[in-house]
Order: C-alpha cells, then sequence, then structure tokens
C-alpha cells in the first residue's frame, strides 16, 4: 500500500512526539542561549533542543513542568512573562506577563498554581495552570526575590530575598507575608521536606544552608556546607537534602536524621538548581558556567556523567 506524503508527513510527527511522552525526560533552561535541553534519562543524552520556534527569550530561568509533563512553563526574564511551551509541538500555547525580571518558579503540590519570584517588584505573581492567567500579585517585605517554593500542603510559599538577606513566608489563604526570616547571608535556594512546614535554605555568602521552621518564622539551625550554597532540593523520603555549591563546584549531601554533611560530590563549575528523577535514583545538577549538567547516581553518591546542554544553563526540571 502506498501512503501519502501527508500521511507520510503525519506518521513521522507521531513518532517524534510519542517519545516525550513515553519516557522519563529532563528539561534544562539555557539561560543564555534561550533554549531548553531535552535529555533523555533513560540514555543521559540530549535528544531535542526546545526554542519554542525561536520565540523563548534570551534570557530564560526557572523551569518547571506541568504534573502530565506536557507542557513546560519557563521563565523569560526580559520580556517580563512566563512562557507555557507544548512540549510535543514546540509550540508556544501562551506567553503570560508576569512583572518586572521574573527569576524563580514554583509549582504547588496539586499541580494548580504556579508562584513566579518578581525581582524587581519585590513580588509574587500567581498564576492558575489550568487558566494561565495571573490571579493575584502579593507584595513581599523583602528585596529581589529569586526563588519561591510552595509548602507541601500549599498553605505557604516561601521567597529568598537576595537584597535584604530574609526569606519572606506567605500565607496563601490570605495572600500576605506574615513576615520574614533573617538568612546568614543572602538567602537562594528553598526545599521543604516532605509533609512539613521545615524548609533548607542554601544561605550563599555564608556557604552554609539556614533551617527554617516556616510556622514559627525562625532559623532554628544552620549546617555548614561548601562555597557560596545555591540551589537546594529535598528527596522524595525525606531523609537527604541535596545543596549545589556555586563557588565549589560540587553538591554537599546532608543527612536529615543528623543535619551533618555526609558527603560532598564533585560536578561541574558554578553549579545551581537541581531535580531528582521520581524514583529518586539520579539527581541532575545544571553546571552554569560549564555548559553542562551533572548526573548524580544518589546511591552511590558520585557523577556519572556530565551532558553538554546550552549557554549557561539555569535549572532542570522532571515531570
Amino acid at each position: 500500500m502506498r501512503l501519502s506524503r501527508h500521511a507520510i508527513a503525519a506518521a513521522l510527527a507521531i513518532a517524534f512526539c510519542v517519545p516525550a511522552f513515553a519516557a522519563p525526560f529532563a528539561y534544562v533552561s539555557n539561560q543564555a542561549s534561550g533554549t531548553v535541553s531535552v535529555i533523555d534519562t533513560a540514555k543521559d543524552e540530549v535528544v531535542r533542543t526546545l526554542s519554542g520556534e525561536g520565540k523563548l527569550g534570551k534570557n530564560v530561568r526557572g523551569i518547571v513542568a506541568d504534573h502530565t509533563g506536557k507542557t513546560l512553563f519557563v521563565v523569560d526574564a526580559k520580556g517580563g512573562k512566563i512562557d507555557a511551551l507544548d512540549v510535543a509541538t514546540d509550540k508556544l500555547k501562551a506567553q503570560i506577563p508576569v512583572g518586572d525580571s521574573p527569576e524563580g518558579l514554583g509549582l504547588s503540590a496539586n499541580g494548580e498554581l504556579l508562584a513566579a519570584c518578581l525581582e524587581d517588584d519585590n513580588a509574587v505573581a500567581l498564576v492558575d495552570v489550568k487558566t494561565l492567567k495571573v490571579t493575584k500579585h502579593i507584595a513581599l517585605a523583602g528585596k529581589n526575590p529569586e526563588h519561591c517554593v510552595f509548602s507541601p500542603d500549599g498553605a505557604l510559599l516561601l521567597a529568598s530575598n537576595e537584597n535584604s538577606n530574609d526569606i519572606d513566608v506567605v500565607d496563601l489563604k490570605a495572600g500576605v507575608t506574615r513576615g520574614t526570616v533573617k538568612s546568614s547571608g543572602h538567602p537562594r535556594g528553598i526545599a521543604f521536606l516532605p509533609g512539613t512546614h521545615t524548609a533548607y535554605v542554601a544561605a550563599e555568602t555564608a556557604n552554609a544552608v539556614d533551617v527554617v521552621d516556616a510556622d514559627k518564622r525562625s532559623v532554628v539551625r544552620t549546617i555548614a556546607s561548601a562555597l557560596r550554597s545555591a540551589g537546594a532540593i529535598a528527596s522524595a523520603d525525606g531523609k537527604t537534602v541535596y545543596i549545589a555549591n556555586g563557588g565549589a563546584g560540587s553538591v554537599s549531601v546532608i543527612d536529615i536524621a543528623t543535619n551533618k554533611v555526609v558527603a560532598d560530590i564533585p560536578v561541574g563549575k558554578r553549579p545551581w538548581n537541581m531535580a531528582l528523577t521520581r524514583d529518586g535514583k539520579k539527581l541532575y545538577v545544571a553546571n552554569g558556567r560549564s555548559n553542562s549538567v551533572s548526573v548524580i547516581d544518589t546511591a552511590t553518591r558520585k557523577p556519572v556523567r556530565e551532558i553538554a546542554v546550552g549557554e549557561l544553563p539555569w535549572g532542570v526540571a522532571i515531570p
């Protein structure tokens, strides 16, 4: 049977799109390239590069994937918007204006709400994932927020404020900040322990991690890490927190039972933000100055591969 040209094209399109949903992928926002590298986590290879048909901004930062894995949300800092990108087609579903100089993105545990930190507005924009519309702007007490992270129950939002050296605690039901927590120095990445209001916040200039009780709005412990702590992520079982150290070129492993660093894993230059696979077996680390992503085996606590991506990778998202 002879197929028409249109039928062949359709078949090829289907073949190209199916893997985006059938296999586990890691998505890397390349800040200077204005692209997203797609890594097949089974092979640890870049298999596609997305650009929203060339419409992603040239200063892409925060990145998250929706719960279906079909849509990526990517910050365009220069354009003051969030780009909603269809993974299968590389087409933009929407460009959502949020405010001046957005950087970090957070997704609520139920997948219904996005939060974008607006550095120049000293505010947080909340976006409805279904309607792709901004539902609220919340003014912060601190200055120059970078990372916005929801508590696991969706009641609170923490925002790390670089210029005021503190962390806003936002009551999402009331839609207001309840106050700030003083950081040990230049707060960056935030990782909540599952099922709690306890967060581990990287303190970059202190080379440390602050353990924050969000309900009490206080630092209950400070843990020494390594030079220029930046990214933070917690394991799904709540037993481990990983801290990317931008100056040391390493990832510190914190054992939550003892609140001590039990390993320092070498990676690339200026590691920044990270993502774990759903099974927790591999950690993907964006190396901003190496233009690469390091892959860490979390069981052995050793790097197993370094993957070349675009220019100045900022973060990683895994649905």
